[in-house]
């Protein structure tokens, strides 16, 4: 069996940015164990799989090199551009059937696409002052605050303070709390941005994700609120970096980038 596989990089201004996809399409779903895989051997933070079920609609999952995970915006930003540039160029909306709804993805201006994600709100965490005490040994800065979203989310004072973490260092906090996943987050104003984050994704087998859509879709309603304006400027900083213009929309959040090409290959299986 032969399957064309494209590798991008979501969110990205050139090459060797962004968030690195593999994207697959398939005529019909393959086994779950053969799906994982493929993304286990392309060793990638998501690799996405989609089925046609219509003109401009797919249906589509999303897998780390250890899961399937239920939501991944960089990896729906890349399948959209696969669609839209080698699949059906003549499209200007994808529409994705996923186990977090129908996310859409459009053409926008000056060659990004805006796709539209489930907006997250955050509460305090159950445990946060626990929380943030052993954030603040394992990384030896204090949070200000640790809230929940979709994932468990730790906001400090300055781009500075989470640029330093290790994130080796935050793993084990993480399982300790139960949870499989942070974003840590700070104002971006000294970097020229509303805000700046990382992420990390020890339990879904992602130390560190590069940029990632779905930790936005919290980070994005938390901002809007603290700043007091609906339209930000994002951007990850992790070792690749990569930025996000966004807007909170209520119940969506909107997030535009660019993606650029890297691969074109067949896999045999």
């Amino acid at each position: 069996m032969e399957l064309k596989l494209w590798q991008v990089d979501a969110f990205a201004e050139k090459p060797f940015e962004g968030n690195p996809a593999a994207v697959v399409p398939l005529t019909q779903w393959l086994a779950d164990d053969v799906l994982q895989a493929i993304a286990a051997e392309n060793n990638l933070s998501e690799t996405a799989f989609f089925v046609g079920s219509g003109a401009g609609k797919y249906d589509l999952r999303w897998f780390t090199p250890e899961v399937e995970v239920p939501l991944c915006g960089h990896a729906t930003l890349a399948s959209a551009h696969v669609v839209l540039t080698h699949l059906a160029p003549s499209l200007n909306r994808v529409d994705f059937s996923t186990k977090s709804g129908t996310l859409s993805v459009e053409r926008a201006d000056g060659g990004l696409l805006a796709m539209a994600l489930p907006a997250f709100t955050s509460d305090v965490h159950a445990e946060a002052e626990d929380f943030r005490e052993a954030l603040e040994e394992a990384v030896d800065v204090a949070p200000l605050e640790v809230l929940k979203a979709n994932y468990a989310l730790a906001v400090f004072k300055n781009a500075d303070d989470i640029a330093q973490i290790d994130a080796d260092a935050v793993a084990d906090t993480i399982d300790e709390f139960d949870e499989e996943c942070l974003i840590v987050t700070a104002p971006g104003g000294d970097m020229g941005f509303d805000f700046v984050s990382r992420f990390f994704a020890p339990g879904k087998g992602v130390n560190e994700d590069p940029v990632t859509g779905s930790a936005h879709a919290a980070l994005v309603p938390f901002w809007a609120k603290r700043l007091g304006k609906p339209k930000l400027t994002a951007r990850q900083i992790s070792t690749r970096g990569g930025t996000l213009l966004c807007e909170e929309q209520g119940e969506r959040v909107l997030l535009k980038g660019k993606v650029v090409p890297y691969l074109e290959g067949v896999i045999r299986i």
